[in-house]
């Protein structure tokens, strides 16, 4: 049930269960709430290097928790432009706050065509549900 878990309105998701935040072209990406609750305790989190390329839909990075790896989709094209360090350091980060201060990178968007191939949260609430 979809109220167990916070979807923001404002963001965008992939079937894979991230999150972008869009802020013009600048966007902020981590795991949503459901997809840290089903990983379970959060161990080791590998991520880009500032200024690497990512590509829609490719993987990006790796979670791994006590129960399995997971890769990590970017949800846009772009350019790397920023790592949350603090969550390397401290993957429980990503458990405790997901939808904060558990983000994971922040992507400066080569288009926003690839956002209408995203989730509006509405949607995301029915893949949860399903």
């Amino acid at each position: 049930m979809s109220a167990k878990f916070h979807v923001p309105e404002e963001n965008y998701y992939t079937k894979d269960h991230e999150w972008a935040l869009v802020d013009e072209n600048l966007v902020t990406v981590g795991i949503t709430n459901y997809a840290q609750d089903s990983l379970g305790e959060i161990v080791y989190v590998e991520l880009p290097e500032t200024g690497q390329k990512v590509t829609q839909h490719e993987p990006f990075g790796v979670v791994e928790s006590v129960k399995a790896a997971s890769d990590l989709i970017a949800p846009v094209s772009g350019t790397v432009v920023e790592v949350n360090d603090a969550v390397q350091s401290d993957p429980g980060l990503i458990n405790d706050d997901p939808m904060n201060e558990g983000w994971l990178i922040k992507i400066e968007m080569d288009t926003e065509k690839e956002l209408a191939q995203l989730l509006k949260a509405p949607d995301y609430r029915k893949l949860i549900e399903a």
